[in-house]
């Protein structure tokens, strides 16, 4: 059966030196002679690295071609030897249309035993057999930021600026797709002024489409046989882009950052933000953290796939991955297989149809023997303890009232670089984001903590959850008041314990003692969170006039500077919100996106004004 939104493994042959070979293209994946020398001679000297980022605290290496992974263990043993400063960050941007498997990258780069401790540390790490981009954090102030998908999608969805440039896609007359006349203006249009471009090709096309893309191309002595290879460098100047949803990334990292809400949204941005070398202090009306919607005894955090591969489909699948990572080492996280059963024959369609041509690979996703889907790589969440463990020692003003005057960027007279709204509906209550169309719900669940039962998650709609003593069904998903306060009902726990019973556990609520806990999620329209600026409501509507009468606008949009927001994450903010934290810090420190442009633009708060403006709504 041929899968097509599962990406294509390899069809691989080993030479008897353990060089593998792509059958597809007839191609070796490094060369025969000594891999690694050619990646240090036509890449890493190529970029003339590691003086380029000497004195850098941030310098981006990307590659078309990710492979064995080779390429990005020589330059990780380059960055260990040379980092400019323990706190400089090395970006490692790559694609790649057939993901090697673990086992067979260790086979490839076992080799190499001065690799040993590096190549362990990737491969523990090694990304997931699924489309889309994945951000993998290494060590060492590295990261791998993964475009999974045909190149041709890839990289004009990509968003970052290369400082250098590793072209290491098989040999241009075997692998056209990845050396195609469109790639090169791409190529131009991801690099930063004065990007370098090393690649053991010389072909004349490449030649050519490098040079009417903009870069000066020389030949310089090759490696090996081969006698030379190219480099390439860009323009110290080169223009700037419009970019309608307010995308571009800030001026200059924050130092200062103030986050409102210490739920999981908060948490993990301030989490983020701290590794990013932020000094961070959290905000909460509550007592406690995650005393909110996040605060419930257990979460579960499983995908939710659609059937179809959109950029919708993208945000959740991506989502996923990003916080299953994410959580792994952390306090109060456990594996668990769920099993999700049909709510109706639409799911029994959808899920067959999942099965046929699955978005994850066997290890994550199968047929359940009791019917309906197994998710083996979900997690059971303690958010107490998890969020705790995010938050550390992160300075924080918990259970007070506070004067936050976003016009100054300002809390309690004290200013700061960046403040970074994360408190659910309060979003609202600002005059700069009193126009968010937020909805709240109310979200009610049941547990009980009065004898231990085996770890189990069965999820349809509702969902049911055991750990250790713990036992929680639920949960509600009910409109309610924007000036309501969640309390709970006994209408709710009714409606609980019916789902509870379609589970097939309906023995869990019949004795000892329940206790119903309220909390309250919010929602958009589009059921899609936000994170990003916060746009000038007013000044946008003026700026994108012309939206109404169908002409695109011509600058980016006003925002209010030094305010973001991350928000609407509804009824999944154990599953958003380490993505929407990494993004916010994308956009903030001047790194490689973790998702592609069309799912920035889906998370975007601008895309409320935005999209209201076309549909003449404003």
């Amino acid at each position: 059966m041929t899968h097509t939104r599962l990406p294509p493994a390899p069809d691989l042959i080993w030479k008897p030196d353990g060089t593998p070979v792509a059958r597809s293209m007839d191609d070796v994946y490094f060369s025969i002679e000594d891999g690694l020398e050619e990646t240090r001679a036509v890449f890493l000297a190529g970029c003339n690295l590691p003086a380029r980022w000497s004195g850098r605290s941030r310098f981006t290496v990307a590659e078309l071609g990710f492979g064995t992974g080779l390429n990005l263990l020589a330059l990780w043993q380059m960055w260990k030897a040379n980092r400019p400063s323990p706190t400089a960050r090395l970006d490692f941007v790559s694609f790649e249309g057939f993901p090697m498997a673990r086992e067979a990258a260790a086979r490839a780069l076992a080799r190499w035993p001065e690799l040993s401790q590096l190549r362990d540390a990737l491969l523990a790490k090694w990304p997931v057999r699924a489309r889309g981009v994945q951000h993998i954090p290494l060590g060492d102030g590295l990261s791998l930021t993964l475009h999974i998908d045909d190149i041709a999608r890839a990289l004009p969805n990509s968003r970052f600026k290369a400082d250098a440039w590793f072209l290491d896609g098989f040999s241009p007359a075997k692998n056209e797709s990845m050396w195609a006349a469109d790639i090169y203006p791409l190529l131009m249009a991801r690099s930063a002024p004065g990007a370098q471009i090393g690649t053991y090709t010389v072909a004349g096309a490449v030649r050519r489409g490098l040079a009417a893309a903009g870069f000066d191309v020389s030949k310089q002595a090759g490696f090996g046989r081969k006698r030379d290879r190219l480099q390439a460098i860009a323009p110290l100047e080169l223009p700037c882009q419009i970019d309608v949803f307010a995308l571009e990334t800030a001026p200059s990292p924050p130092r200062s950052v103030a986050i409102i809400g210490a739920g999981i949204a908060g948490a993990s941005t301030a989490h983020i933000f701290a590794k990013h070398g932020a000094q961070v202090t959290l905000f909460d009306t509550a007592d406690t953290v995650g005393a909110g919607a996040s605060g419930n005894p257990l979460a579960l955090l499983m995908p939710r796939l659609d059937a179809s591969d959109t950029a919708q489909a993208r945000v959740l699948l991506a989502s996923y991955l990003t916080a299953r990572q994410f959580y792994t080492d952390l306090p109060g996280t456990h594996p668990i297989t769920v099993h999700q059963c049909p709510r109706h024959s639409g799911d029994d369609a959808r899920f067959q149809k999942l099965l046929a041509d699955p978005p994850l690979p066997p290890d994550f996703l199968s047929a359940h023997p009791k019917g309906g889907l197994a998710h083996h790589k979900a997690l059971i969440l303690e958010p107490a303890e998890l969020i705790s463990a995010l938050i550390g020692n992160t300075p924080k003003v918990l259970g007070a009232e506070v004067s936050i005057d976003l016009a100054n960027q300002s809390i309690n007279g004290t200013a700061y670089d960046m403040i970074i709204l994360a408190n659910g509906m309060a979003i609202n209550q600002y005059k700069e984001t009193n126009w968010l169309p937020l909805s709240p719900r109310l979200g009610q669940i049941e547990y009980r903590t009065d004898q231990n039962a085996p770890p189990s998650a069965i999820a349809s709609g509702h969902y049911a959850l055991a750990l250790e003593k713990t036992r929680l069904w639920g949960a509600t998903f009910e409109p309610m008041n924007h000036a309501a306060q969640p309390v709970t009902t006994m209408h709710a726990r009714a409606e609980n314990n019916a789902a509870l019973a379609g589970l097939g556990q309906q023995d869990w609520s019949k004795a000892g003692l329940l206790v119903s806990r309220a909390g309250v999620r919010a929602t958009t329209a589009d059921k899609l969170p936000f994170a990003g600026r916060a746009p000038n409501f007013d000044q946008s509507l003026e700026a994108f006039a012309s939206v109404r009468k169908g002409i695109p606008p011509n600058l980016s949009p006003p925002v209010h500077p030094g305010i973001w927001l991350v928000g609407g994450l509804g009824a999944r903010g154990f599953t958003f919100a380490p993505w929407l934290a990494k993004h916010l810090a994308a956009l903030c420190f001047g790194a490689p996106a973790p998702l592609g442009r069309a799912e920035a633009e889906l998370i975007s708060p601008m895309r409320f004004i935005y999209r209201d403006l076309k549909r003449g709504r404003l």
